[in-house]
């Protein structure tokens, strides 16, 4: 691993206090780097088995925030990918991609079979769609270009290298949220305006994920966590990069101002929202409207608090997936945590919860997560939204909780003993794994 010093950076480069994007100048490859005293995290190799500190090449930095990055060369000029025009899948990709499109509102949606049909480009075709069909281009007159170049800038900032966190994540995460959108009582209340809020958001909600948590960050010492000050670090860096990214493209230019802050604003109080370390927060709200039957979807306020529980129960859906496709998602988030633990072992820091691969199987990770994370936010959800979709992604999240179970049966007891309620699970052991401090989100 190579650390920052005043040796890596030319003169020609400014800090300034926003996020920065680093780049090898040899196909301008991602990385990110902590600002530990002793550790330098470079997050381009964070997941690969193979780290060699000699081979990597010099670098150079850029903003990441777009007002400030229109001012360099253009994304051609500095080596990015050319993607073919308007990026449309009636032109490239028929036949079974096309097909899978046409059932994207199915909850039994293959986003890696989509992914790999697309070319790995799920997140931009799937969300295109989506925003085409639900008429939202027309309606707020999308320039298309703007449109195509915003969704493929969205992608390219997600990190494929990392296991779980990437862009075929936040585009199964889209698609969860298409299907939310889709039940009665948001459908015949949501206005367009809000639905383009729960696309976008679905959209952009881990964007420039570095592949570990926020506990990781702060105690390395990272920049991001000192301009967040140790609160909600990745969220509110999600939300500033897809910020940057909108005005980058402009795609609301057509809009006045105040709409498209309004959209800036109301993106980043979703976004924030799937901090999971607030997780018992919102759920105690949730309940609490629930309780009192006052939830009324006519005011404002309440549709954006629904949209913020919509967007948390997709971004966690995984366990509430069919098996096969559960499954995956479990032994890809597993890996990216044992990876962040391997770092901490290496560096002689303190293992996050969940991070130790000695300690922990994906089945032990896996039943905890369903038990005092999934399960009582899914509950509280069928209550709101007593629909089949509801009871399917329930009956999937028992039947999931019991093949893990079957794989680890000490974890399956302990499990079965902490279970007095149904979707009400004690405090302790819920917060050592919200302690994750949104690993999994």
């Amino acid at each position: 691993m190579l650390a920052v010093t005043n040796k890596t950076i030319k003169p020609s480069f400014v800090f300034t206090p926003g996020d920065v994007r680093v780049r090898s100048q040899v196909g301008f490859e991602p990385e990110r780097r902590g600002s530990h005293p002793y550790l330098g995290v470079d997050f381009r190799t964070l997941h690969s088995r193979a780290e060699s500190a000699g081979t990597i090449p010099a670098r150079r930095i850029r903003r990441l925030f777009s007002f400030q990055r229109h001012l360099l060369s253009s994304r051609l000029l500095r080596g990015a990918p050319h993607l073919n025009p308007l990026h449309i899948l009636d032109e490239d990709y028929c036949g079974q991609a096309k097909c899978m499109l046409e059932k994207v509102g199915s909850w039994n949606f293959d986003i890696f079979l989509f992914d790999r049909l697309t070319n790995g480009n799920s997140l931009v075709f799937l969300t295109f769609n989506l925003l085409n069909q639900y008429g939202l281009i027309e309606l707020f007159q999308l320039d298309m270009v703007k449109l195509r170049r915003f969704l493929v800038l969205v992608q390219e900032d997600y990190h494929n290298q990392n296991p779980y966190h990437n862009a075929v994540h936040a585009a199964d995460v889209t698609q969860a949220m298409h299907c939310y959108l889709r039940e009665p009582k948001l459908a015949q209340s949501l206005t367009s305006f809000d639905i383009l809020l729960g696309l976008l958001a679905a959209a952009t909600h881990d964007l420039d994920h570095p592949g570990v948590n926020q506990p990781f960050l702060i105690k390395t010492n990272h920049y991001l966590a000192a301009l967040y000050r140790n609160t909600s670090v990745l969220e509110n860096h999600h939300w500033r990069s897809a910020v940057g990214l909108l005005r980058e493209t402009e795609l609301f230019s057509n809009l006045p101002a105040e709409d498209s802050l309004s959209i800036e604003r109301q993106l980043g109080s979703l976004i924030l929202a799937t901090d999971i370390s607030r997780q018992n927060e919102y759920l105690s709200r949730f309940r609490t409207h629930l309780d009192e039957n006052d939830l009324c979807l006519g005011n404002a306020s309440h549709r954006h608090f629904v949209l913020q529980m919509a967007l948390k129960c997709a971004d966690i859906c995984n366990p509430c997936r069919p098996w096969e496709l559960s499954k995956q998602w479990s032994e890809k988030v597993t890996d990216e945590f044992f990876h962040q633990g391997d770092i901490e072992k290496k560096y002689k820091l303190e293992i996050s919860p969940l991070c130790d691969s000695e300690a922990n199987t994906i089945a032990s990770v896996q039943i905890g997560f369903m038990t005092y994370v999934v399960e009582p936010l899914f509950a509280e959800w069928a209550r709101f939204s007593d629909t089949r979709l509801s009871q399917t992604m329930l009956g999937h999240l028992g039947l999931n909780k019991a093949s893990w179970s079957a794989m680890e049966p000490e974890a399956s007891g302990s499990s079965e003993e902490g279970e007095s309620e149904p979707g009400r699970a004690t405090d302790e052991p819920s917060s050592r794994v919200l302690s994750q401090g949104s690993q999994e989100s």
